[in-house]
C-alpha cells in the first residue's frame, strides 16, 4: 500500500529501459518503494536496468512485454498482478520516430502510432482493470507537450501522443471514485538517448526533473503534471494561436 504521502511500495514500469522511468524508480526507491517490476522486451539492457535498481536495495523483477503485441498484454501483466498488489503503474514506453523518413515510409509512421497509441491503450486498460480490481493504485502515463498541437517538425509523434493524452483523460474520468488515481505527465524536450542529436527546444528538461515532478504529483494526487511547469502557460498560448501565425514559428 502507499504511505501517508501517496508514494508506492510497489511499482510496475511498462517500458523497463526508459530513462525517465528508471530515474523515477530510483527516486521512489530512495523514498519508499521496495518492489519493482520492469516490463519490456527481453534484452541485456533490461537485465542491466534491473541489476542497477537491485543495487539500490529494491526487490526487482523483469517480465517480458511487447507494446506491439497487445494480444499478450493481459497474460504478461496478469503475471505481475498475480504476485501481489501493485501500488503504481508507470507507462513509459514510446518511440520518437524520424519525421522525414516516416513521411516517406507509411509503415514506419504506423509503427510509431501502434507503439505510442495502440499499444499504450491496450496496456493501460489491462493495468487499469487490475488496479480497479484491487481497489487502489496510481496509473501514471507519460504523454508529451508534442500532443498539444500538431507541429510540422513532429506531427506523426505528436498525433500519437495527442491520442494517448485524450484517452488517458477519459480513462481518468471513468475511474474517478474507484480508488484508482490517474495522472498524465506532459514533459517538454527531455535530454535523453532518444533525443540525442536533436536540437533542443526552449525549457528542455532531464529525466531526473521529470522524476521529481512525478513524485510531487503523486504526493498531491495531481491529474496533470507539466515538466517544467512553465510549459503549461506556453502551450496554452500556442494552442490558441491562429494557424497562419503558428505555421511561421520556427518549431
Amino acid at each position: 500500500m502507499k504511505d501517508a504521502f501517496g508514494l508506492p511500495q510497489s511499482l510496475l514500469v511498462l517500458g523497463g529501459t526508459s530513462e525517465i522511468a528508471l530515474a523515477t524508480a530510483r527516486r521512489l526507491i530512495a523514498r519508499r518503494t521496495r518492489t519493482v517490476w520492469l516490463a519490456g522486451r527481453p534484452s541485456p539492457a533490461l537485465e542491466q536496468s534491473a541489476a542497477d535498481l537491485r543495487a539500490l536495495g529494491a526487490d526487482v523483477h523483469t517480465v517480458a512485454f511487447d507494446a506491439l503485441d497487445p494480444g499478450t498484454h493481459e497474460t504478461a501483466l496478469g503475471k505481475v498482478f498475480a504476485e501481489g498488489d501493485i501500488d503504481m503503474v508507470l507507462l513509459a514506453f514510446g518511440i520518437l520516430g524520424d519525421q522525414a523518413h516516416d513521411e516517406r515510409e507509411p509503415l514506419s509512421a504506423v509503427r510509431v502510432a501502434q507503439t505510442n497509441y495502440t499499444g499504450a491503450v491496450s496496456a493501460t486498460l489491462v493495468s487499469a482493470s487490475a488496479l480497479q480490481n484491487q481497489g487502489h493504485g496510481s496509473l501514471v502515463v507519460l504523454s508529451s507537450v508534442a500532443g498539444e498541437r500538431a507541429r510540422r517538425a513532429n506531427f506523426i509523434y505528436g498525433s500519437s501522443k495527442a491520442g494517448l493524452d485524450t484517452f488517458t483523460q477519459g480513462l481518468g474520468d471513468a475511474l474517478h471514485g474507484t480508488g484508482v488515481h490517474v495522472m498524465i505527465v506532459r514533459p517538454g524536450f527531455v535530454r535523453s538517448k532518444m533525443t540525442a542529436g536533436l536540437e533542443e527546444t526552449p525549457l528542455a528538461t532531464t529525466p531526473e526533473a521529470v522524476a521529481t515532478a512525478i513524485e510531487v504529483g503523486l504526493r498531491r494526487r495531481s491529474e496533470t503534471v507539466w515538466v517544467p511547469g512553465a510549459l503549461r502557460l506556453v502551450m496554452s498560448a500556442l494552442r490558441h494561436m491562429p494557424r497562419s501565425m503558428f505555421r511561421r514559428l520556427p518549431i
